[in-house]
């Protein structure tokens, strides 16, 4: 199992990126010791893998753009294909650990267009209203799905067999999910995908041009949007305005930048689209509560130790 300390992501994106050891056995088993990760939060992000996850300590809550859930400490879910999702931390007083089963459906499914894609996964994976699935070990039936996401970690990858086994052990967990699932495609309301993939493409854009001045008309042309449109939909789908996800991606940049180079605050600023250092001392120290400089030394030495 990885230990994972932080995410990387696409470059120019915010699919996340996914270590598989090898592309032809697309699955991670990760163990995130989330205390670890430089911010309290991990950001907007989606990929097209499944994530199931379990909660070993802590809590946390995942936010979707329709759907805001807190996961205590045993405790589990699945984010759906796709789906745009953030997690931030909720608990202090004790370690937050999670660990997570992400898979390619196609592990499970076999070719595209099979059978099993089609009777099994195409159902749950394309339905716009399945984008987060809680599972709470006080319902009983919850409960059986928990302890088989839970036990199928104890799998050791260096035993004989072990693709076999955690492919056989995802698939009945997959049986268990489907059955709670299916209930739930007429349950709730269809949202529009479409909607889903504009807000994608106006992230992209920003990822693409964070350094430069970025006029709202032109993110909202990105996605064949009007100006109005661009601010409706990234409320209703992050819940902040398009101006406050540049800042913020921005920011999120900069406190890359600042740990993992050795440019100068001022080219820090200046390459996060934040100007002179000045300003851009200024607006990092009320999103991160640390001056440029203080943040650097504070993750700097943590990295040695």
């Amino acid at each position: 199992m990885k230990i994972t300390h932080s995410l990387e992501f696409q470059v120019g994106s915010k699919e996340e990126k996914l270590p598989y050891d090898t592309p032809d056995f697309p699955y991670i088993a990760s163990q995130a010791e989330l205390d670890s990760y430089r911010e309290p939060f991990v950001p907007w992000h989606w990929h097209n893998a499944i994530e199931l996850f379990y909660m070993e300590s802590g809590e946390l809550k995942y936010y979707t753009p329709h759907e805001t859930l807190v996961f205590p400490a045993g405790s589990a879910g699945m984010v759906n294909a796709n789906v745009l999702h953030k997690t931030q931390l909720q608990s202090h007083s004790e370690k937050n650990i999670q660990l997570l089963h992400i898979f390619d459906p196609q592990l499970l499914a076999g070719n595209r267009g099979s059978l099993i894609e089609q009777k099994y996964f195409s159902p749950i994976v394309t339905a716009s209203q399945i984008e987060l699935v809680a599972l709470y070990p006080n319902e009983p039936e919850q409960a059986n799905v928990i302890s088989s996401i839970r036990e199928a970690f104890s799998l050791s990858e260096k035993e004989l067999g072990y693709e076999l086994k955690i492919r056989e052990a995802l698939s009945q967990i997959w049986i268990q999910l489907f059955q709670f699932c299916t209930p739930l495609l007429k349950e709730r309301p269809q949202t529009d995908n479409r909607t889903a993939d504009k807000v994608k493409d106006m992230m992209v854009y920003i990822h693409e041009h964070y350094s430069e001045k970025i006029i709202i008309q032109e993110l909202a042309e990105a996605a064949y949007l009007s100006e109005r449109e661009c601010y409706r939909v990234f409320q209703n789908y992050l819940k902040m305005t398009p101006v406050d996800y540049i800042r913020s991606y921005r920011i999120q940049t900069a406190c890359q930048l600042l740990v993992e180079s050795q440019r100068s605050i001022t080219e820090v600023g200046n390459a996060c689209g934040m100007g002179n250092a000045s300003y851009f001392g200024k607006i990092f120290r009320e999103a991160t509560g640390y001056t440029p400089l203080q943040y650097r030394r504070k993750w700097q030495d943590k990295s040695i130790k």
